[in-house]
């Protein structure tokens, strides 16, 4: 070859050379190796709702364990990458970007908070980054234009119908309402009282709870000047443990209700014995009940990583994460994040064993309806 034509090759020779480092490259933008997927998640580590937070990592760290000690998903094991945000919806989206940018998550599962994933979302859709399970039951979350978002859990308003029908069957009327001056808080409000309206009621009093609770005192102080017979929180994590501790001083025998995120994790265990009578919305199983299978999976898989707390943190955040290793499963070897949002959309009947996850229909993509009512004692556990 002369040196004339070895020259004009050097362009194509470069490229070609380059390539198999492009390929690697592209792999290692989407969190994908031969040996290993990894998963991206935003949360509350530190903060008010750090509570929450904690059960979230202890919950996917547990199933984590379990499945990569069985070979993982299709020989690969299973990873998480899990940011502190504090529960501030800015952060959410800067460790969410970071992510995204970085390249070295494949797909986006269990960030908490409705105002951050409301934050969030237009990244999600913007990369089409799959992502499930948002640690929130926000209706305004669940928008039919959301192609790569799949929730598990059943929303806000299906909590907050069921729990207001429940009341009202029981005779009490005159309901007190606090909730968390966020978006979060006034979409309980907003639900709450449509169910008052449609029989013809209004809340007794409604007051606005800081997320960090610090005015919990001036709050019950205020729910309580109107003699409510019972009352109902749209709050969550330390706010609820600061408020309930409030309200239980001024009148120990008030009934408190609240939604499934009203206390998360160690809030259960703060709360202490004013959480005996605590009525709340439950979207999982009892994380105590080792009678569901899936329940005792569960609390072997916890076990498993020395942890024998249980809560219904942990237990949605096991749950979310098995739903992910069978889409992974499902989307083969081959997989790629298309094939992973096909092998979502394919999930009906996906019994977990005693709990049901069907993303058949189209979006948004909500896989369980599943609402039940428990009542704590004063170990802040749910009774039976």
């Amino acid at each position: 070859m002369s040196r004339r034509r070895f020259l004009s090759l050097l362009p194509q020779l470069a490229v070609l050379t380059a390539a198999p480092a492009f390929v690697r490259n592209a792999a290692a933008q989407e969190g994908l190796s031969a040996k290993s997927i990894t998963v991206g998640s935003s949360f509350a580590m530190t903060g008010p709702q750090s509570g929450f937070g904690n059960a979230i990592k202890l919950g996917s760290d547990a199933a984590i364990a379990q499945i990569n000690a069985k070979g993982g998903v299709q020989g690969r094991l299973l990873q998480l990458q899990a940011l502190d945000d504090g529960y501030v919806p800015q952060r959410s989206v800067d460790n969410v970007k970071k992510m995204i940018d970085d390249g070295n998550v494949f797909a986006l599962m269990s960030c908490q908070g409705t105002p951050n994933n409301a934050a969030i979302l237009p990244l999600i859709e913007a990369s089409n980054l799959p992502y499930l399970a948002p640690l929130s039951g926000s209706t305004s979350l669940r928008k039919s234009s959301s192609r790569n978002v799949f929730h598990v859990r059943a929303s806000y308003t299906e909590e907050t119908h069921r729990l207001m029908e429940k009341l009202l069957s029981m005779g009490i009327h005159n309901l007190g309402i606090a909730y968390m001056d966020n978006q979060f808080g006034k979409e309980i409000l907003a639900d709450a009282t449509s169910v008052l309206t449609a029989h013809d009621m209004k809340p007794a009093v409604q007051a606005a709870l800081a997320i960090d609770g610090r005015n919990a005192q001036e709050v019950a102080t205020q729910i309580m000047a109107a003699k409510p017979a019972a009352v109902l929180l749209g709050t969550s994590g330390a706010s609820s443990v600061a408020l309930i501790a409030a309200l239980k001083k001024i009148s120990p025998l008030l009934p408190i209700a609240g939604l499934s995120v009203a206390l998360v994790g160690d809030d259960f265990k703060n709360v202490g014995a004013a959480s005996a009578g605590l009525a709340l919305t439950m979207v999982f199983p009892n994380p105590y009940s080792a009678r569901t299978p899936v329940v005792r999976d569960y609390q072997s898989a916890m076990r498993a990583v020395g942890s024998k707390e249980f809560s219904s943190g942990s237990l949605e955040s096991y749950i979310n994460t098995l739903v992910l290793a069978e889409a992974l499963e499902r989307a083969g070897r081959d997989v790629t994040r298309a094939k992973l949002r096909t092998a979502l959309q394919s999930l009906q009947k996906f019994d977990l064993g005693g709990f049901v996850v069907d993303y058949s229909g189209a979006a948004p993509f909500v896989g369980s309806h599943y609402v039940d009512l428990g009542v704590l004692g004063a170990n802040g556990r749910f009774l039976g």
